[in-house]
């Protein structure tokens, strides 16, 4: 399998990727304590690497993912060498953001909306539990699409590095009146069309 130039790599379809990890990774358990020193400070942030092979080509798209505990999770990614942000994730507790940077467009669904798309035990809890063990130093970090239950993206991969527990600043998610809101299926219809 070959690897494309990263700026060829079209937003919506890494939207549509980060949307289906998402799922999968907030249904994810795991058993392994959380690292005292995190939870001690109650942030946890790192840098995401997500690599998607299609047919043609193997996509990488790079991005921070920063927690605060009980309150909220962005994920950012980014356009390579330009670090302009192509799509952002923010997950509380109650709703869920999905903003395409490059379309303008965005989904703001909570949780009582996606009831039927997650799997019960999908929960901000889970993902917090999840997030502090793979920042353990024997923690698992790298997640395939297979181990979270993403069949079509088996041979995807999510991986977490450079974690830190030092305080950020974190605000919610911001958007102006050039973005368009759209339903869920909307978004997906979109994106399955490309």
């Amino acid at each position: 399998m070959k690897t494309v130039n990263k700026f060829r790599i079209r937003p919506y379809i890494c939207l549509l990727w980060l949307m289906a990890l998402l799922v999968g990774l907030a249904g994810c358990k795991t058993s392994r304590q959380a690292d005292s020193e995190s939870k001690e400070t109650g942030y946890l942030s790192s840098k995401v690497t997500l690599t998607v092979p299609t047919k043609e080509a193997v996509f990488t798209v790079n991005g921070t993912m920063k927690l605060k505990d009980g309150e909220r999770m962005q994920l950012s990614f980014l356009m390579p060498i330009l670090r302009s942000e192509v799509a952002r994730i923010d997950i509380t507790p109650d709703e869920v953001l999905l903003v395409d940077r490059m379309g303008r467009r965005y989904v703001q669904a909570s949780r009582q909306e996606l009831k039927g798309m997650l799997p019960k035990k999908a929960t901000f809890h889970a993902l917090e539990k999840l997030l502090h063990a793979a920042s353990r130093p024997d923690g698992k970090n790298v997640l395939t699409g297979s181990e979270l239950g993403i069949p079509s993206l088996e041979k995807g991969k999510i991986e977490l590095t450079d974690f830190s527990t030092r305080p950020f600043n974190m605000t919610p998610t911001e958007l102006s009146s050039r973005y368009q809101e759209v339903e869920l299926h909307e978004l997906l219809e979109l994106l399955m069309s490309l």
